[in-house]
């Protein structure tokens, strides 16, 4: 508050005609000040900012420019990192989709909310608890226009469809592009040479495929054309970003891609199935590129934060229609580095430019970082995981508040933990149930600090932290179940 009185001491003359000079020339420095906040919102110091959440599909650690790749070019993407962060030890709650989404929606490990038995298909007859607190719920609660454009994967009923979930619309595929309406029957042949062959039938995204696309409830594409569903996504991210331009708005654009099978439109495809890789992600690139251009037309930079990181590591299996992991070990499905530890960039209000973290962090501090810089608490009733990490996001901190993260298989069963420097894995094989003798389970410990590819085992070397980490990541394990809430569930 600024008073509109002085107490002007008595003065001499001619100090008393500079003092009115700077009274002046000072009070015209509050009226601006007031003016500028007043066309900012009411009582507020400046807009509340917007935020962007771009999620690519089944990405590696490996495949942007700016995390080593010399055969992908990432100028666009590599635009969030010059003007902003980089992140290289961010990781996703899973290394499959359906749960990785939802902790990075609800800030929690899958199996806190239900959601960690492997990916929702077709016929499956559950999703997210509405009841659950998003991203979306957290943001729309204080004001925000919210949206979703791609896929979901959190169940296609409409029960639990984005709309259900704390978003003002959506516009995508409720789950993998490799899956049909509405039984998942009729798939072409799978596997690289599966691909090879889409790949050089482009028509195949409208004959051998039957996946929907919705908008909002309702389908309203069968098939979807998935040539053009990248640039279709980012353009309705532009046009609704074009609409709330006076914010704040929150977008959640999770790409199908590059998720197998790949296809780009006609007009920027290379015919080599040994590029399609390279391709899906250029493209990715250049449409990332139009919605930055958006934001810089409109203005709306210096109070937009915009994320882009990837739900789970490579499918390595698919070979040159997936991707890399970079120095990493192993991809998509493991709990290796390669399954989870992904590649992210953002910038934003606050994040200092050209910058790199490598302190611990993932999807599932999102949530309560958005909550501590919007400065909304998130509700009381529900536990979760993440933490707020605004400090590494802003630069201002190098040590991460989280210093323990758990890693959970593909079908939710705990498998690891990693503390500081030391990650624990135990993998128990698969049993042959008549078999006398069980085979145990293996134990890898690895020191990430000097061995991110974890190839030097050091369990046996380090009996007394194996123990330890086995301890922590039992009682972890039993937290999370005995408190975890139940998923959505369609009634019979």
């Amino acid at each position: 508050m600024y008073s509109n009185q002085s107490q002007v001491p008595v003065m001499r003359p001619r100090t008393l005609v500079l003092a009115c000079w700077i009274a002046v020339v000072s009070s015209l420095g509050v009226i601006a000040q007031a003016a500028n906040q007043s066309n900012q919102g009411s009582n507020e110091p400046a807009a509340k900012p917007n935020f962007v959440i771009i999620f690519a599909d089944d990405q590696g650690y490996g495949d942007l420019s700016c995390f080593g790749s010399q055969t992908i070019a990432t100028p666009n993407i590599d635009r969030l990192a010059t003007d902003g962060r980089k992140f290289t030890n961010f990781m996703v709650a899973s290394p499959v989709c359906t749960p990785s989404r939802a902790a990075l929606l609800t800030g929690c490990y899958p199996k806190r909310v239900g959601m960690h038995q492997h990916v929702l298909f077709p016929a499956s007859t559950k999703g997210l608890n509405p009841s659950e607190h998003t991203i979306a719920d957290h943001l729309k609660g204080q004001g925000y226009a919210t949206a979703c454009f791609g896929k979901w994967h959190l169940g296609h009923h409409p029960e639990v469809l984005p709309i259900s979930n704390g978003f003002d619309t959506y516009f995508g595929i409720p789950y993998s592009n490799d899956m049909n309406h509405p039984d998942n029957k009729g798939k072409p042949k799978g596997g690289p040479d599966g691909m090879d062959i889409l790949w050089q039938d482009p028509e195949s995204t409208l004959t051998k495929w039957n996946t929907p696309l919705y908008e909002d409830d309702k389908i309203v594409e069968l098939p979807v054309d998935q040539r053009t569903v990248t640039r279709r996504y980012t353009q309705k991210a532009i046009d609704f970003i074009t609409e709330h331009r006076d914010g704040p708005f929150f977008v959640y654009l999770p790409h199908s891609m590059p998720h197998i099978p790949l296809y780009v439109p006609d007009d920027v495809r290379d015919p080599d199935p040994l590029n399609a890789y390279i391709n899906v992600i250029e493209h990715i690139d250049s449409e990332v590129g139009r919605l930055l251009d958006t934001l810089d037309t409109l203005n709306l930079t210096e109070n937009t934060y915009v994320i882009y990181t990837t739900d789970n590591g490579p499918w390595l299996t698919f070979k040159h229609h997936g991707g890399s992991a970079g120095p990493l070990r192993d991809g998509k499905g493991t709990t290796f580095e390669g399954g989870q530890r992904v590649p992210c960039v953002m910038r934003g209000p606050g994040i200092p430019a050209g910058t790199v973290c490598d302190a611990l962090t993932g999807t599932i501090d999102v949530l309560p970082t958005i909550a501590s810089i919007t400065g909304t608490p998130l509700p009381a009733d529900k536990k979760i995981d993440g933490l707020d990490v605004s400090e590494l996001w802003m630069g201002t901190a190098d040590q991460s508040p989280r210093d323990e993260f758990v890693y959970f298989t593909s079908h939710g069963a705990v498998e690891g933990i990693r503390l500081g420097q030391w990650k624990l894995l135990v993998k128990k094989p698969r049993q042959n149930k008549n078999a006398k003798n069980p085979k145990p389970a293996q134990v890898m410990l690895f020191d990430l600090s000097k061995d991110i590819g974890e190839q030097n085992n050091l369990a046996d070397a380090k009996p007394d932290v194996v123990q330890r980490l086995r301890n922590l990541m039992m009682a972890a394990d039993e937290e999370i179940t005995r408190n975890a809430r139940e998923p959505w569930h369609k009634e019979k």
